[in-house]
């Protein structure tokens, strides 16, 4: 599969829908959904709720995050919203704030 790339000076307001996997590096309001894994990346702002195969998390995040195999908070990250996935990995630094449930 192809990996779709938001660059840095991107802003999209909207849904973004997508069975490839996706690299959001600028901002994004709205709704992600992919069939694939999501990384937003450090300096990246998105304000939407997140689905997808995988998700790891960078930036920052405000939204609700559901993954279907795994979702990993990096060290700089910082999420705001509700975490939905069967595995979940908060690294030391990460901020997180919002509901984890790990029901498969």
């Amino acid at each position: 599969m192809a990996n779709t790339v938001i660059g840095s000076s991107i802003v999209i307001d909207g849904e973004i829908s997508s069975e490839e996997a996706l690299t959001i590096l600028g901002t994004v309001k709205g709704k992600v959904a992919s069939g694939g894994a999501v990384a937003v990346e450090a300096g990246a702002t998105v304000e939407a709720d997140i689905e997808g195969q995988s998700v790891t998390v960078s930036g920052k995040l405000t939204g609700n995050v559901t993954a279907r195999e795994r979702l990993e908070l990096r060290p700089e990250s910082k999420m705001i919203g509700n975490a939905k996935a069967p595995r979940i990995v908060v690294a030391d630094g990460a901020v997180f704030k919002g509901n984890v449930d790990m029901d498969v």
